[in-house]
């Protein structure tokens, strides 16, 4: 159907010194979206201009050249004005060029987007994309019934109308990547000089309650999982087929289904590829799998990341958390025994957070020991349940800024500069003292935190804090630091 028809798919020149602080990491839902595009006939493309940090004349260059019949945007919140700038930019350039935006804030804010941008944004994807989008224009350009096709918003004389959510994909082995159209020589892992990073997915869903989260929400609380053949093949593929040798597990919970896991993980050690495996799971989960850890190790998972979100229990209860404080410690000591990199968040600024809180947050997550952590600013995207409790607090309805970086809720006792400078000096005093401990670390982590420190320090939104950490260690750590970071390459 899609004969002769072709589709741009753009991702937004945004940056916040967040994501490109670790690496230039690649965009896994368009992998998914271009595969089933092409299987339904049309000629696709991927321009990945938050990678590539384009300007908008080079987008409207690419667009130029490209000369495509679609253009499509993904947008969380943080990228939505530079989404709705891209599909505004394709309309001047040829007003018969079809806009669509697609992911998880315009599948819930689809009327307040259409109703404000209706001359920039032709469609909204609602939900998953692999089966609704390649319709959708099949149906466009047939010139049939759009209201035929589930899953999809759009303006309709004079308003906006959405049709009936479609059903998740069943079976997600069904479906196919294209992993031929990624650039992959730019997209590396910066801690790994030299790796070339993908990002995979074993499973999709969330079945946790996080009130600040979305993933629920988008998901309708149910969890799909692939077979561990599929995974792991795939896996192999773009590491025998393009040299892959670093990569994200970008699921919510992989570890759910523990007999599944478990099956992951014996192919991972059978199969040997060499991968450094990074991913995010539960604290319940970690707590679970003790006795099997090993095999994470041997899998070859260097770097896990669990939500702790909060070191109070009352903040636990109103963010939904359903772990414990001292569940979250010993989840950390347990992925720190494996010599496994273990990271986490915490998430402040809600409206009774004080200096003191912040405080106390920072000392127990010294107790907590994870090799890396950061402060957050709690961020209420405008679907989330926790949303109408903050909205009275919000002091900006800039999406741009909802990033966890800046803060947008203003505590009733400090200010947003205060509450900003205390998550900086949370930052600060957190790093200081993990980095006054390089010596007592295990020849891998200090290598790897060695590495990160330089990362934070180059690329990232806590680049002064970091330098300041650096500036206030003692003479002795900061010779080792030097003597010891001489025999690795620099990151580029």
């Amino acid at each position: 159907m899609g004969k002769n028809k072709k589709v741009l798919l753009i991702t937004p020149p945004y940056h916040s010194g967040v994501v490109e602080a670790a690496g230039t990491w690649l965009n896994l839902g368009y992998v998914y979206i271009a595969g089933s595009l092409r299987n339904a006939g049309y000629d696709v493309e991927i321009c990945d201009s938050m990678s590539y940090f384009h300007s908008y004349d080079d987008i409207q260059k690419k667009i130029e050249s490209s000369k495509p019949d679609v253009v499509a945007a993904t947008a969380i919140t943080a990228t939505l004005n530079d989404c709705l700038k891209v599909c505004a930019l394709a309309k001047q350039i040829d007003g018969r060029i079809v806009t669509v935006l697609g992911n998880v804030h315009p599948t819930f804010m689809w009327q307040e987007i259409l109703r404000d941008q209706c001359g920039a944004v032709d469609f909204i994807v609602r939900g998953e994309g692999e089966i609704t989008f390649p319709e959708l224009l099949d149906c466009y350009f047939a010139q049939g019934d759009l209201r035929k096709v589930e899953g999809i918003a759009y303006c309709l004389d004079g308003g906006v109308v959405s049709t009936p959510s479609r059903s998740h994909i069943r079976n997600l082995d069904s479906l196919e990547g294209a992993w031929d159209l990624i650039d992959w020589p730019i997209y590396t892992y910066r801690p790994t000089p030299g790796s070339v990073l993908a990002i995979v997915n074993s499973s999709r869903g969330c079945n946790q309650f996080c009130s600040f989260c979305s993933q629920r929400l988008f998901w309708d609380g149910k969890w799909r999982a692939k077979s561990p053949e599929k995974f792991v093949a795939e896996l192999e593929h773009i590491h025998t087929r393009y040299g892959v040798n670093a990569a994200m597990i970008a699921d919510e919970t992989p570890t759910l289904d523990r007999e599944r896991w478990e099956r992951i993980l014996d192919l991972l050690i059978e199969k040997s590829m060499g991968i450094e495996l990074f991913m995010e799971t539960r604290v319940k989960d970690i707590v679970r799998d003790q006795d099997i850890l090993w095999r994470y190790r041997k899998a070859g998972i260097v770097h896990i990341y669990v939500g702790v979100e909060s070191t109070d229990t009352e903040t636990l209860e109103r963010y939904a958390k359903d772990v414990s404080i001292e569940e979250s410690r010993q989840a950390i000591d347990l992925i720190n025994k494996e010599d496994i990199i273990s990271e986490t968040s915490f998430v402040l600024g809600m409206p009774y957070e004080t200096k003191k809180s912040m405080a106390d947050t920072l000392e127990l997550a010294k107790y907590y020991g994870p090799d890396m952590a950061f402060f957050l600013a709690i961020t209420p995207w405008p679907y989330a349940t926790i949303y109408k409790e903050l909205e009275p607090h919000i002091v900006t309805k800039d999406y741009s800024k909802y990033n966890l970086i800046e803060p947008v809720v203003k505590p009733e006792n400090l200010t947003i500069d205060e509450l900003r400078d205390e998550l900086n000096k949370a930052t600060r005093l957190f790093y200081m003292d993990k980095f006054s401990k390089l010596k007592g670390m295990t020849s891998f982590k200090r290598e790897y935190m060695i590495s990160v420190m330089k990362l934070l320090m180059e690329h990232s939104y806590i680049a002064s804090q970091m330098k300041a950490v650096e500036a206030s260690m003692p003479e002795e750590i900061r010779n080792f630091l030097k003597d010891h970071a001489e025999s690795f390459s620099p990151i580029p």
